[in-house]
């Protein structure tokens, strides 16, 4: 099979590569459960719950551009990747386009934490300036916490817990036992999407002194940490319905069972490249899918 002719690419289809939208789909995945568990509260309200989801999909886009371009500089990404294409290391982008796209995007960011912030007050202010100062840090800068092992348990943090029961709070102006613990299955399968992205980069990523947790863990033990995140996610759903009053509807996460046993299956049986992203897409989806069903069974 040839090389695909990225060099044929419009603008726009170039920044979509940038930007990865198939990653959007673990921004999207707390803010749904943050605002069920607002409704289960009789707090839900409509420009706050959307605001909070414009604002978690440009923090994810911003993000993923500055990964692409300091991945790139600090000598991550090279011929050998065997990810999903990148516009710095393509060549696609020059780094002052992806400063200006980063600036115009975390720029856009901060115009809806503005609002945020005018609902729910200077806690959204720090913790809005704190994401974007972590979504650069991640790999940018003179101290890449991602480059350290720190990356899993920040995705966890603020794709689990800041994202949930910041979504919760914007609307009920309130912050719940509830909303933690939902925040927690949430931000465990997050977590499991940078893991197969890091399980898949763990040869490059170790030549350019990357060293990530699957580094340091190496292939079994990050593939463990991997089924430990995902089977955490099911395990805890009779929980809530123990300690919170949920009936029996917040089980039915349950139903996407089949599917992260065939990703767990697929990360432990294969170590290819084009194997792994398909799993790493197919784990967004898998967030998605658990958080909408969590989601409407909260709900119910």
């Amino acid at each position: 099979m040839s090389a695909p002719d990225f060099t044929s690419l419009s603008k726009r289809q170039i920044w979509l590569l940038a930007i990865r939208p198939r990653t959007l789909p673990v921004a999207a995945a707390p803010v749904a459960v943050g605002t069920a568990v607002a409704a289960s509260q009789g707090g839900a309200r409509v420009l706050p719950a959307l605001a909070a989801l414009a604002g978690a999909l440009l923090l994810q886009i911003g993000s993923n551009i500055a990964n692409d371009l300091f991945d790139h500089e600090k000598g991550a990404d090279t011929e050998e990747r065997i990810g999903p294409p990148r516009a710095a290391q393509l060549g696609l982008l020059s780094p002052g386009e992806m400063r200006r796209g980063m600036l115009v995007v975390f720029g856009a960011a901060v115009g809806v934490g503005l609002y945020l912030a005018a609902v729910g007050g200077w806690p959204i202010v720090c913790v809005g300036l704190l994401a974007i100062a972590a979504a650069i840090a991640y790999t940018g800068g003179p101290w890449p916490f991602g480059y350290r092992g720190l990356g899993d348990p920040a995705v966890f943090f603020f794709f689990g817990l800041v994202a949930v029961m910041g979504t919760s709070y914007v609307q009920t102006l309130e912050l719940s036992a509830a909303a933690f613990a939902a925040s927690l299955p949430v931000g465990a399968l997050a977590t499991a999407i940078l893991v197969v992205n890091n399980v898949r980069d763990i040869d490059t990523d170790r030549k350019a002194g990357k060293h990530t947790l699957a580094v340091r863990l190496g292939p079994r033990g990050a593939r463990l940490e991997y089924l430990a995140l995902v089977a955490f996610a099911y395990v805890v759903l009779p929980v809530f319905s123990l300690s919170f009053g949920r009936s029996l509807w917040v089980m039915l996460p349950l139903l996407s069972l089949p599917k992260a046993w065939k990703l767990i299956d697929t990360v432990f049986r294969h170590s290819d490249g084009p194997t792994l992203n398909e799993a790493l897409a197919g784990t967004a989806q898998l967030s998605l899918l658990y958080s909408l069903l969590l989601a409407l069974g909260w709900w119910l």
